[in-house]
């Protein structure tokens, strides 16, 4: 068997939240490159069409689910009827999130900050229960990725949001308590931290506050953002065989950002 092989996820089947735009998108075509059928989870129905048409292209099956995994109920029912009627699932990657509120924390609503640690957070909790538990009684082990972000180590300045922050530091230690639960069921569990990718968020980010942008940019050692793309072989090789050992993991890509 050559080494390559390892990589393969032919027979898998990929759930994906956020997975019709940016770093959800790519993460999905490049899982369903290497052989995974994928069920995409999203809000705009166009897009999500989008992504699912050029899943198909590569000769892997698409199904597109529409729903608002910051909403709790929405997040639980979602993951319910996929299970129930698209499963078996091998692979669970908790994508959603977004700091989205450039809001300082002393005008931060409670309203305001639950809503986007029930996006950032409770979505990664409720979907890795659920998908997790349909993993443990199907007795196949799985593989679940969750996309954290390098503002889990280091804040941003010059931004409010501090959810954000908040909410991706807990992901990455839930990320640890899962792994040691679930290793000796062949479960890995595992965490991807993003620097800074221009997505479309960050696209509009750059505008609304280019002088932030320009910054944050200027103290990446390798130079330049991150392109979606980027992230693709990363989720390849944590879904597969070749990390079958690797749990509990915090991967940082960011181009060096967090180095220095």
């Amino acid at each position: 068997m050559s080494v390559l092989d390892r990589f393969r996820l032919d027979g898998k089947r990929l759930f994906i939240t956020g997975g019709s735009r940016g770093l959800g998108r790519e993460m999905a075509l490049a899982i369903a490159d290497v052989g995974a059928d994928c069920i995409l989870v999203g809000r705009d129905e166009e897009s999500l069409n989008r992504t699912a048409d050029d899943i198909r292209a590569l000769g892997r099956e698409a199904v597109t689910m529409i729903g608002d995994m910051g909403t709790p109920a929405d997040c639980e029912r979602v993951c319910n009827e996929a299970i129930a009627n698209h499963g078996p699932i091998d692979i669970l990657i908790n994508n959603v999130g977004g700091r989205r509120k450039d809001i300082a924390t002393v005008d931060m609503p409670l309203e305001t900050w639950q809503e986007l640690l029930d996006l950032n957070l409770t979505s990664v909790f409720i979907c890795t229960k659920l998908i997790g538990k349909s993993m443990l009684d199907r007795g196949q082990g799985g593989r679940i990725i969750n996309i954290s972000s390098i503002n889990s180590m280091v804040a941003t300045k010059g931004i409010g949001g501090r959810s954000y922050e908040t909410s991706k530091a807990a992901i990455n230690q839930f990320t640890k308590a899962c792994a040691v639960d679930w290793a000796e069921h062949g479960i890995t569990v595992n965490a991807i931290c993003p620097g800074g990718f221009m997505t479309e968020p960050n696209i509009r980010w750059s505008k609304e506050n280019p002088e932030l942008i320009k910054r944050f940019r200027s103290q990446i050692p390798m130079g330049d953002h991150g392109q979606p793309e980027d992230l693709g072989p990363l989720a390849v090789y944590l879904a597969s065989d070749a990390a079958r050992y690797v749990t509990g993991a915090t991967m940082v890509i960011d181009g060096g950002y967090t180095l220095v």
